[in-house]
């Protein structure tokens, strides 16, 4: 069986993540454990909640430099939620910070709070149309329906990294890739029958890599 590593960083439901990985066939490891998570064939990164905060906890677990390692070599990595949020530059969401929270830097691009007059957070069952032809979405139908809870979206410096789109008062990104790396805003692990078969083909993707 397939054995990713799904990042432990304190911020995440990380059993709803776990159970769905293993309902598609993967054998997840949970771990923060810096040599589990650099020896790990394919990462699993989600994350919920505030993004300076999840910053502070993956800079006092020194997670970052692995982080980057491992997409610096390429491995399959899938960033959910605060995860892909994670990857990018920089974000408004601060909490007495100075400036904006810094990222990952590995996706060029800002994380913005929705603008006035949308309701925040954005809550429920929205769809997701593909904007390239990509193996996350092998077998899904361009605006199926996936599971959003979030009051920031990533906006990306150019169209290159933007994997999908969602329509909530105007098109957002809902999911960007590089490479072997791919981030969802959405819960794949609470969407159901789509969540499931992205999620299988996010094993496909580390098999293909092996």
């Amino acid at each position: 069986m397939l054995s990713p590593v799904i990042i432990d960083s304190e911020c995440a439901n990380l059993s709803s993540v776990y159970k769905a990985a293993r309902m598609v066939g993967l054998d997840p490891v949970v771990s923060d454990d810096l040599k589990v998570v650099s020896s790990a064939g394919a990462l699993i990164f989600p994350g919920v909640g505030s993004f300076d905060h999840a910053v502070s906890i993956i800079s006092r677990k020194n997670l970052a430099q692995v982080l980057m390692e491992a997409i610096a070599a390429d491995k399959p990595f899938l960033g959910i939620c605060l995860g892909m949020q994670l990857l990018f530059s920089s974000s408004e969401e601060t909490s007495g910070l100075e400036g904006p929270a810094r990222g990952l830097g590995v996706i060029p691009g800002k994380v913005k709070r929705f603008p006035p007059g949308l309701q925040v957070p954005h809550v429920g069952w929205n769809r997701v149309d593909p904007a390239l032809e990509h193996p996350l979405f092998s077998g899904l139908n361009s605006g199926a329906y996936f599971y959003f809870t979030h009051s920031f979206y990533a906006r990306p410096e150019t169209g290159e990294h933007i994997l999908a789109l969602t329509e909530y008062g105007f098109p957002f990104t809902s999911a960007v890739c590089r490479g072997n790396l791919a981030g969802v805003q959405f819960h794949p692990e609470k969407s159901g029958t789509a969540g499931l078969r992205l999620l299988a083909n996010f094993g496909r993707i580390i098999t293909d890599r092996r």
